[in-house]
């Protein structure tokens, strides 16, 4: 009974890439930074991993002799936002970057909006969440006007208070927006932002959800589901992919909900992966510049490693990965372009491989597709042969 199971760990990238200049985003480095910034920072569980021995990681404790295979990733699309990480994992690599609006969404496509929805909407800049519904919120209650806006990655958002636009209507009018935002405007992420509150207390919920672009082409989730396997997604997985090649999906509240959702799904006799996004690094404290919240989280999560690995079955594989960075420490509040870590185990791999670092965050669907003895998407390098 083979099995991959698949964990992102959103936004935990590990040193700039060479072309993170381009992007604005020379100095990150999101593990490496905050555990420079937090006395005494480790994460035993994934350093016994190899975590640390990584190359080019910082501030992390190396092991003599690690349990796990380790590497570092470079993306090869281009962009560095959620979608086009994790179509990447998937095998699918952007040649040509979403499109981004940093002065706001042009007047057309806000006065399509308007019509559809039939309302005013208030906002339309680039902003970060927590602070659009600081400033915006009072308007927003007063006026029943939804709040757009859109940050540095490819996103068309809409933020409402429960009580007055309720999150069914919320979602409608994000599914509409998804309908507008094609062709050149094809974003790819329109997302519902609810919160709830009183003034001065407004704070999102977790029911955001998000309305992505269908994979221009198949995906590893699409051919393992097609040899007869099962795709069980958790979190957001779902929404990133638009449902393609997914045969079960749950959506989570926080990351260690996110956790207990894979245990469930571990715990089931099935032939398959499981894809689970860990959002809360890069949702709760990347976006925000918590360094210590993020930090806690980090902790929180390697100490629930080896439930992990307890569950793991005889001829399981499991893959910890990221899909870009969000670096708490630097003064932006965007994604930052990294390399992302790699560390693979499993009770019947080797131990202490350097997977070194690959070229494309494909490798691991070239990987999955060889484990399974399946087609591939094409693109990327298996590394199982290093690690079999």
């Amino acid at each position: 009974m083979k099995r991959v199971i698949l964990i992102v760990l959103d936004s935990v990238g590990m040193g700039e890439l060479p072309d993170a200049g381009k992007y604005g985003d020379t100095g990150s480095n999101t593990l490496g930074n905050i555990a420079e910034r937090i006395k005494g920072f480790s994460l035993p569980e994934l350093e016994k991993l190899g975590l640390g021995n990584i190359d080019g990681m910082k501030g992390i404790k190396k092991s003599d002799k690690a349990e796990g295979c380790y590497g570092r990733m470079a993306e090869q699309s281009a962009g560095k936002d959620t979608t086009t990480g994790h179509w990447e994992i998937a095998g699918l690599i952007l040649k040509k970057p979403f499109p981004v609006y940093p002065e706001g969404f042009p007047a057309d496509i806000i006065e399509r909006f308007e019509k559809a929805i039939g309302t005013k909407i208030i906002g339309n800049v680039a902003a970060s969440g927590t602070e659009i519904i600081k400033q915006l919120g009072r308007e927003h209650v007063r006026t029943g006007y939804p709040i757009v806006y859109t940050s540095a990655d490819s996103v068309f958002q809409i933020a409402a208070h429960e009580e007055v636009i309720p999150v069914e209507k919320l979602y409608e009018m994000c599914a509409k927006a998804r309908e507008i935002m094609s062709g050149e405007h094809a974003v790819g992420r329109v997302i519902a932002r609810p919160f709830a509150g009183e003034e001065g207390n407004y704070k999102r919920t977790d029911r955001r959800r998000d309305f992505s672009l269908s994979p221009f082409d198949k995906t590893i989730l699409d051919y393992v589901s097609e040899a007869g396997y099962e795709v069980k997604a958790v979190g957001k997985i779902e929404d990133i992919f638009n449902k393609q090649g997914i045969t079960e999906a749950v959506h989570t509240h926080d990351n260690m909900d996110g956790v207990d959702r894979t245990l469930s799904y571990m715990e089931k006799d099935f032939e398959g992966m499981i894809f689970t996004n860990l959002v809360d690094f890069d949702m709760l404290f990347g976006h925000r510049n918590d360094v210590e919240g993020y930090a806690r989280a980090l902790k929180e999560f390697d100490r629930r490693v080896p439930e992990i690995l307890d569950r793991l079955k005889e001829d399981d594989m499991l893959i910890i990965t990221a899909d870009h960075g969000c670096d708490p420490t630097t003064e932006s509040t965007d994604h930052s372009r990294e390399y992302v870590p790699l560390l693979v185990y499993g009770k019947k791999l080797k131990q202490n491989v350097n997977l070194g670092t690959r070229g494309t965050f494909a490798d691991i669907s070239a990987t999955i597709a060889e484990f399974f003895g399946i087609k591939s998407t094409g693109n990327g390098t298996s590394f199982y042969n290093s690690i079999a």
